[in-house]
């Protein structure tokens, strides 16, 4: 008989760990005033209720004042966290589930004017690239001062019921030692040998041991592979992995590879879609070989496939799918009930960790109620009756609503002007890196057909079509269509492709092009790539201070990697104020907000990312036929509630119009107006 890997037993020490999946450290910035409050409880114990061996917390808890959070971490510095962690540990260990913490201290990896606006401290005076900060060369005072903080902190997460802490030991100060790339120092902790290299790290170990005991679980995050000239390399790796086991003070490793100093580097350490998934599995298992200790690790292991190819293989005793149960909470559970097939995939956008490392929270690009636990559901209830629901478009937005829809046990219906589903996201995956997103909407196809949902495609619904249907819920689910109308430009733009003709294939890119980008998301730099790898010379024009702002840091590099080495020109702060024909040319007069300066340039073709704009005549045929005339209670929207606006006695239906259809969002935009409408009728 067939024993999963991922659902033996694992022991820790004392710990005994119910089977072999965690959440490695990772901080979705839930915290409220530095403490992980009812938020922060809520979305972790959704996991452990999913069936999760170990969950660990908080990534980047702050052991000090002059280590202020980048992105709304946890003050592990503070007594008042012993009852909130208390509070958070308690709900987890109930269903069973571990808990750890990671402690750190980020070094040169913060800015000095946040927080306290002391002075970042780090071992080198060179700033880091990704955060800006020029720090202070670090002073013996610090160091003392740095390594009680680690101990104090530790303590806390003990009184909080903790069942372990892990030491954050890359890209962070512990790291900033005993990286030859980031010690300038002299003396007991310089660059001179690997020995005073490690001797920052491991005196805060023995700190923390003397205060904790040696009950506590102790282990370290970090790289053994810089993967950098001048870095730590795979041989010296190993020879800390093992001068860690000798200490007799460590019970895991979680190992990476690479830096995270800079948005491509930490794209390495934490794969996009497009790129491999498990990439650095086997080299953990080359650590677990030279070692005797627990290996840990996490980067990108979004399926249950690679998990479970890493447990049986003996590469790794743990294995960490963060992004995976941000996408699905209840995997675990999935697994046990032999029902795999279910899992909500995770498809690599890393929308969660843009957002966060863009000053946001980690929300799922598809599923909404990641983050919303206290008032969105992961699964719905079946409803009291059901009723009549009809959806006109299968986009994202749409196929969850007929999703959410038909398992709350209602009758439902979906209209599709094409041959196929997916609105948008079949543009979106027309690029080979990004393809992944069509799983976005295989899965709710899935899910949908599970439930006997009718699909009605090359099906262009008008009024007396939808009327005709006796719905009693009608979502108008159509989309937008790319806005062609500059708001500040001048000309005619009738020979002005958008963003989505290159996408689709219907207009071939010209021998030199611009891309006017006013909207800053994926379509723009789609288009770009596309052109770029057809050999066109390309220029990126945009208001903006900077490239496609939408797109974020981790998911700007690939499009950075793939247009860098190609004839393409970037160029920001300018504005196309007007466009006229030239013969077999565009005229383009260009100014900037700025100034009153205005130059002009001629291209074979110019090519628009400006949004979309709603495709609504349905909705207005619509609204003096519906209960609530389209009308939204926001009130009630916000806090989860139901929809219960009635304006029209005559109404023969309650109407909600969402995603695209109201006016240009994105993906996750969509999907969470569908889920939090349609979860209570």
């Amino acid at each position: 008989m067939f024993k999963d890997p991922l659902l033996q037993p694992f022991q820790l020490k004392h710990l005994t760990l119910k089977n072999r999946i965690m959440t490695t450290s990772h901080e979705p910035a839930y915290p409220e005033d530095g403490m992980p409050k009812e938020r922060y409880r809520a979305y972790h114990e959704e996991r452990a209720k999913g069936g999760i061996a170990l969950a660990m917390t908080a990534g980047s808890s702050a052991v000090s004042k002059d280590s202020p959070p980048v992105f709304n971490n946890i003050l592990a510095y503070k007594d008042e966290v012993v009852p909130w962690i208390r509070n958070l540990t308690d709900s987890c260990h109930e269903h069973g589930c571990a808990m750890m913490i990671q402690l750190t201290h980020l070094g040169r990896r913060t800015s000095w004017n946040k927080g306290d606006w002391l002075p970042s401290v780090s071992p080198t005076k060179h700033r880091e690239p990704a955060h800006r900060s020029f720090p202070k060369l670090i002073e013996d005072w610090d160091i003392d001062r740095i390594i009680s903080d680690f101990a104090d902190a530790a303590e806390r997460m003990q009184a909080g019921g903790m069942d372990g802490i892990e030491l954050q030991v890359y890209g962070h100060l512990l790291d900033q030692f005993w990286s030859p790339l980031t010690n300038e120092l002299t003396g007991p902790y310089g660059a001179d040998t690997l020995e005073n290299r490690l001797r920052f790290p491991l005196d805060v170990l023995s700190a923390i041991r003397k205060r904790v005991g040696h009950k506590f679980i102790v282990g370290f995050r970090y790289t053994a592979d810089e993967m950098q000239s001048g870095g730590i390399t795979p041989e010296e790796g190993i020879v800390i992995s093992q001068r860690l086991e000798e200490t007799g003070q460590i019970d895991f490793l979680n190992v990476v590879r690479g830096r995270i100093h800079t948005d491509p580097a930490m794209t390495e350490i934490i794969p996009v879609q497009g790129m491999p998934t498990g990439q650095q599995i086997d080299f953990a298992g080359k650590v677990k070989q030279a070692t005797n200790l627990p290996i840990f690790h996490a980067s990108r292991i979004p399926d249950v496939a690679t998990a479970r190819h890493a447990i049986s293989a003996g590469l790794l005793d743990m294995v960490g799918m963060t992004r995976a149960h941000i996408a699905d909470p209840h995997i675990v559970q999935k697994i046990l009930e032999k029902r795999e097939a279910d899992i909500r995939p995770c498809v690599g956008a890393t929308y969660c960790l843009d957002r966060i490392y863009n000053a946001g929270e980690a929300l799922c690009i598809h599923n909404a109620a990641t983050g919303r636990e206290l008032f969105m559901p992961h699964i719905v209830n079946i409803a009291d009756k059901s009723r009549k629901v009809v959806v006109i478009g299968a986009g994202p937005g749409g196929l969850e609503a007929a999703r959410v829809a038909s398992e709350r046990g209602h009758d439902v219906t979906v209209l599709e002007a094409a041959d196929q589903p997916g609105g948008q996201i079949r543009l979106t995956a027309q690029s080979s890196r990004r393809r992944e997103m069509i799983s976005i909407v295989d899965w709710r196809m899935q899910q949908c057909e599970k439930r006997g949902v009718s699909f009605q495609f090359n099906t262009y619904a008008e009024m007396p079509d939808v009327v005709a249907l006796e719905p009693q819920v009608v979502v108008v689910a159509t989309g937008g269509i790319p806005n062609m109308e500059l708001f500040e430009t001048k000309g005619d733009l009738e020979n002005v492709s958008s963003a989505w003709d290159l996408i689709s294939g219907a207009v071939k890119p010209a021998e030199h092009i611009l891309i006017y980008d006013e909207s800053g998301d994926h379509p723009g730099l789609q288009a770009a790539e596309i052109a770029a790898n057809a050999g066109c010379k390309v220029e990126i024009m945009t208001p903006d201070r900077t490239i496609s702002p939408e797109i974020m840091a981790m998911n700007l590099v690939p499009y950075m990697r793939a247009l860098q080495s190609k004839d393409v020109t970037f160029t920001v702060a300018r504005r196309l104020l007007n466009l006229v024909q030239n013969g077999n040319k565009l005229k383009a007069e260009i100014g900037t907000d700025y100034s009153g300066l205005k130059t002009f340039s001629e291209y074979d073709q110019v090519v628009l990312n400006y949004g979309t704009l709603p495709v609504d005549e349905l909705y207005f045929q619509l609204k003096p036929f519906s209960q609530n005339e389209g009308a939204v209670d926001y009130e009630a929207l916000i806090l989860g509630k139901s929809q219960k606006l009635h304006k029209n006695n005559d109404g023969k239906f309650q109407l909600f119009r969402i995603g695209d259809a109201v006016s240009a969002r994105n993906t996750h935009a969509a999907i969470y107006d569908a889920l939090r409408f349609m979860k209570d009728i």
